[in-house]
């Protein structure tokens, strides 16, 4: 569990002016709705995903902009849940009911492509991954780095990027004609590389999410879903790109296989 700041602890004064004690915390003003409540401790696990370190009760209150009793009661509720955990100083962190949650999503999907991934990631030594479509960017599901990795970039799952970014993007995008995509109304535009990509099996980018990186990228067209990307990132390419554009639209095809 959280544990309460004590009497000397310099969050003492707000809890008190909470009410917190005994656990009957007062409120100012009309509770928030459970639609809020729920809203605010998402947005806490996002705010704690993004960050490149362990947060403090302060620094997590402020990104979520509310009180701070408000923030230790969204915290419990998320501690008694595994999502998010302590360190020894106190600090706020993901917690591994996350991981628990992860293993759920899209999970046909991961095991289709968890061997694929890693057959690229060594074979090429550059960190493998598969990104989904999720409003209006790419999220990347699961990753795999090469066993000797070496120089070989990461990339973390939750990572995101607009989808009009890179060339997961520019891959999902190819999963459509321009008519098909138009007509789905995204409010994204169709990238003339996307048609490209449709004649080729792949998509190329670089300098478009990190500056000086490349990435290689093809569609994963998944039933009754939305296309996701089979992935590779890089700084200088051991092999010719289109041997690696190659090599993805092959796995792609497999782990199409695999979802039918």
């Amino acid at each position: 569990m959280i544990p309460m700041p004590g009497p000397h602890s310099d969050h003492a004064d707000d809890l008190a002016s909470a009410g917190a004690k005994g656990g009957n915390v007062r409120r100012d003003g009309p509770a928030p709705s459970p639609a809020q409540t729920l809203s605010r401790g998402i947005r806490a696990l996002e705010i704690l995903a993004e960050a490149a370190v362990p947060l403090s009760i302060g620094e997590l209150t402020a990104a979520l902009g509310v009180h701070r009793s408000v923030a230790y009661r969204i915290l419990r509720t998320l501690e008694d849940h595994s999502l998010v955990v302590r360190d020894d100083a106190g600090r706020v962190l993901p917690g591994s009911g996350l991981a628990v949650l992860a293993r759920g999503v899209s999970r046909t999907l991961q095991s289709a492509a968890l061997p694929e991934l890693s057959l690229l990631a060594n074979s090429l030594t550059m960190t493998a991954f598969v990104a989904i479509w999720d409003h209006q960017d790419c999220v990347t599901l699961v990753a795999v780095e090469p066993r000797q990795s070496g120089a070989a970039l990461a990339q973390a799952p939750g990572t995101r990027h607009p989808l009009t970014r890179g060339a997961p993007g520019i891959a999902i995008q190819s999963a459509f004609t321009e008519t098909q995509w138009n007509v789905m109304a995204t409010g994204l535009p169709y990238r003339p590389e996307a048609r490209a990509a449709r004649e080729q099996g792949y998509a190329a980018s670089h300098d478009e999410v990190i500056a000086g990186v490349s990435s290689l990228a093809s569609p994963i067209r998944i039933p009754s879903g939305k296309p996701a990307a089979l992935a590779v990132v890089y700084i200088r390419a051991a092999h010719d790109p289109a041997g690696i554009g190659q090599d993805l639209a092959a796995s792609a095809a497999r782990i199409e296989e695999q979802l039918r």
